[in-house]
């Protein structure tokens, strides 16, 4: 008990600090700056063929300027590859890749015929699960950071420019990583990949998922963010210094926990290497995502995080 009140305090400092930092910052600097870091966006998709097409177009349409998209398709077996294929107009292409981690074989890549959607890279893949396709994603990567993402996630329209704004401030040290609060959007009502309108979940299990998701991520980890103790940046929606990733040795495939793991072998390197370096937590609602709103789902979800955690 004395422990959660401990990091409540520690954790309404943090929030009442950086609300006072950032009250009044003008995001449009940020935009317009050619000091913003340029960004990977990397999103797994496995069997997404109801979704794929609006989410992308979400990611596509971020108020952000030095990003790319790769999505990929890790061995669908519904019409995922499909879809993207028709709605965004793609051909296979060659492009260099830094086979730095080790993955399962890339049957092909894909970029846009339209010019509107440059930004975009799709890559067919043998299905290695999620820590897989990520490492693919960051073999890929043209850009210095990465921004790990579930492909069903909907994100705020300034999501990249506020999770990126630590890299710019902290100079004095190197930002190996930075995640923000995830909000449930159960009940919500999204058109076109963005939330029109906010609502609270109908249901009594998603309710509890939101008050469990406060305490989460405005208590527990901006208080150990504040501490210099977060080890956990979440699986879904997250930014990697992609340099120091690598040399930790990307994701691993063969854990179910492999947001945190990553965390802690970055940690660890950089702690070997006797080098300055953060963790940083923001507490702006940049990322929504469904909460289960089934028992049996729940129970899965929540078994995946404790093996994880264990691991």
């Amino acid at each position: 008990m004395s422990s959660y009140l401990f990091l409540s305090m520690v954790s309404i400092f943090s929030m009442r600090n950086y609300m006072r930092k950032n009250g009044f910052v003008n995001y449009q600097t940020i935009l317009n700056s050619e000091l913003a870091p340029h960004l990977t966006l990397i999103a797994p998709a496995y069997n997404e063929e109801r979704t794929i097409k609006e989410n992308v177009q979400s990611l596509l349409s971020l108020n952000y300027n030095n990003y790319e998209v790769i999505i990929v398709n890790d061995g669908s077996k519904d019409k995922t590859l499909d879809f993207l294929l028709k709605a965004y107009d793609l051909e296979p292409v060659e492009l260099e890749v830094n086979d730095v981690l080790k993955t399962k074989p890339v049957k092909r890549v894909y970029k846009s015929r339209n010019k509107a959607f440059k930004k975009l890279t799709v890559i067919d893949k043998f299905n290695g699960g999620k820590a897989d396709a990520l490492n693919v994603g960051i073999n890929y990567s043209e850009h210095p950071y990465v921004v790990c993402i579930d492909v069903d996630c909907i994100l705020e329209k300034d999501a990249l420019l506020k999770l990126s704004k630590p890299y710019l401030e902290l100079s004095d040290t190197r930002v190996i990583a930075t995640g923000g609060v995830l909000r449930i959007a159960n009940s919500c009502v999204s058109d076109g990949g963005r939330l029109v309108e906010i609502n609270a979940p109908k249901k009594m299990l998603p309710r509890i998922q939101v008050l469990e998701y406060l305490r989460a991520f405005l208590l527990g980890r901006m208080a150990w963010s504040k501490l210099d103790g977060l080890l956990l940046i979440s699986g879904a929606f997250g930014m990697f210094d992609k340099e120091i990733a690598i040399k930790a040795g990307g994701y691993d495939p063969d854990t179910v926990g492999e947001d945190m793991e990553l965390v802690v072998r970055m940690r660890r390197y950089m702690i070997e290497k006797q080098l300055k370096y953060s963790v940083f937590y923001i507490p702006d609602p940049i990322c929504w995502t469904e909460a289960p709103e089934d028992i049996a789902v729940f129970k899965k979800q929540r078994s995946r995080w404790t093996r994880g955690t264990m691991e």
